[in-house]
């Protein structure tokens, strides 16, 4: 019997026929359809897996736009302590660009000048040492390293948490508790309190006193700037200032439990006479936050509802930091902390 022998390879398109064996080829490719099924059958479709690239770059564009509509984070500073820590971020940004850039362009031009058709570049397969390069490669990312340290140096101390800002308005104090998983917000001067709820004036200082009743956390107000740990039996500081109205979003930003996701709170950045008004709204409405006030308040509790208290007991901010209540719980092995408010816990 005869057989035909099977050819692995396309004969030129100004041929005859390709694969003669097969009927295609037999017959001869009468027009394209022809030629590009014949192509595909013996190239593994290339052709037809050319379009998952174009998907790709598709969805990774759509994604680019999904991400330019994000809006409330650390890119869009809402206060002066914000702002030059974005200001920190682009100066060591720049610092970094002035080494990758030239980086990237010296790899494309190597790549270019070395290319295998370029008869002019010298090929020094003996190569071993060259004292100019050496200094380059080691001086330049000293120098990026030694502007870096400077920049957070001085941004650093510039920063502190504790230094106060700058002004002649008058601060307004503001206690933090962060709990099982709620953040209680105590104005002493004023005489209210707050759950999941702060109200700030605009252009007017906060001076923040923060601890937590429970397990280590983190304040977090992005477009204000400075995340501060809150600890059990220690007090930290943190001075902030909202310069536009408006509603930001507040959080904690370190896991701390089953409620983690749901311990998040809105500052309302309001005009001077919004605040005061909402301080006398406040002291008409809402239980009174005494001992037996706090430690209902104290179990943990999820997506908990913001609400307020109209009075405050004293000294007790400094009672919760001096662990003169017993702490939180924290979080427990298979514990169910449900949506719960304190009774009488109006808004």
């Amino acid at each position: 019997m005869r057989r035909t022998k099977r050819r692995n390879y396309l004969a030129p398109i100004g041929g005859k026929a390709a694969c003669t064996s097969s009927p295609e080829g037999r017959r001869g490719i009468g027009n394209s359809n022809h030629l590009k099924l014949l192509i595909c059958r013996w190239c593994d479709c290339r052709a037809l897996k050319r379009p998952k690239w174009f998907s790709l770059i598709a969805n990774a564009a759509t994604l680019l736009l999904l991400l330019a509509g994000c809006s409330g984070g650390v890119l869009e500073p809402q206060g002066p302590i914000g702002a030059a820590n974005i200001q920190i971020l682009l100066n060591a940004l720049g610092i970094m660009l002035v080494i990758v850039v030239p980086t990237i362009i010296g790899v494309l031009v190597f790549a270019w000048w070395f290319r295998a058709s370029n008869t002019r570049a010298r090929y020094q397969p003996g190569f071993v040492y060259s004292g100019r390069i050496e200094l380059i490669v080691w001086a330049i990312p000293l120098l990026v390293i030694l502007f870096l340290g400077g920049v957070i140096w001085i941004g650093a101390h510039a920063l502190d948490p504790f230094k106060p800002i700058e002004t002649q308005e008058k601060p307004v104090e503001v206690q933090v508790v962060s709990l099982d998983w709620k953040w209680l917000f105590v104005y002493p001067e004023l005489g209210v309190a707050s759950v999941n709820d702060l109200v700030v004036p605009v252009k007017v200082p906060v001076h923040f006193s923060l601890t937590s009743a429970s397990v280590m956390n983190m304040f977090f107000v992005p477009q204000l700037g400075s995340m501060v740990a809150t600890m059990n039996g220690m007090v930290t500081q943190l001075w902030l200032q909202a310069d536009q109205t408006g509603e930001l979003y507040g959080q904690s930003s370190q896991f701390s439990g089953d409620g983690f996701s749901g311990m998040n709170f809105i500052v309302h950045a309001v005009p001077p006479d919004r605040f005061q008004q909402w301080i006398a709204t406040t002291r008409q409405t809402g239980p009174a936050l005494d001992a037996a006030g706090y430690l209902a308040l104290l179990q943990p509790s999820q997506n908990v509802a913001p609400f307020t208290y109209r009075s405050v007991a004293t000294n007790l901010f400094d009672d919760i930091a001096n662990q003169k209540f017993p702490p939180g719980p924290g979080p427990q092995a298979n514990s169910d902390a449900g949506a719960v408010r304190p009774t009488g816990g109006a808004h």
